[in-house]
Formats: structure tokens, sequence, C-alpha cells
């Protein structure tokens, strides 16, 4: 397995690097450390940053996020990328529901609040 530093990672996921910092802070993602002190990030970290900002975008918070990333094995297999894909694509569409949801609330001319 190769290893990639943090603007590397920042490059293939599209983020920033203080962004990967703050991943790692989070224990989004996991860094290992060379002799002069330098992170080093496992070839799968790029993916699991592009699934933490796609979860990001449909709502999830950062503890949401860690559970589904920590259900991942170490270095995942296609099959574990399908799988977390999976449960995002499910969660967003429920979420889109819940939205829908209320939207007709406030489209049905019901009051909400007494102004």
């Amino acid at each position: 397995m190769g290893t990639l530093t943090v603007s590397e990672v920042a490059r293939e996921s599209g983020v920033s690097g203080s962004a990967i910092r703050f991943y790692e802070r989070q224990g989004l993602i996991e860094a290992t450390r060379t002799s002069g002190n330098q992170r080093r990030f496992g070839s799968e970290a790029a993916c699991r940053v592009r699934v933490a900002r796609v979860a990001q975008r449909i709502g999830l918070s950062v503890g949401e996020i860690r559970e589904l990333l920590a259900a991942l094995p170490p270095e995942p297999d296609p099959l574990d990328w399908q799988v977390l894909h999976d449960r995002l694509t499910a969660e967003a569409e429920r979420r889109i529901r819940e939205l829908h949801a209320a939207l007709d609330d406030i489209r049905s001319g019901r009051r909400l609040c007494d102004l």
C-alpha cells in the first residue's frame, strides 16, 4: 500500500490541506508519521475524504460520518465502498422525503405559528 502526503490527499480529494488536517483531527482519516514527523496517509484516504464531503452535503454530522467510516475495514475493497455508497444513497433519499414532507406542510396553507 502506498502512502500519500497531505497535499496529495488534498489534490486527489479536491479539498484544502487544512481540511485534510481537520478530517484527521476528527478521526475521519488516519495518518502515520515519518521520522521527520510528516503525515502519511493510506491510499484510501482521498476516497474517505470524498465520502465525508458527500455525507456533509446531505447533512450528516461529523459524528455520524465518523461512525459511517469506522464501519469500513482499514483497506476497503470495492464491495465495502459499494455498501457505503448504498447506505449514503438511502440516507440522502430519506432526508429528501423528510424535506418534501416539510415543504408540503408549508405549502398546505396551515399556519405554523400564530403571529
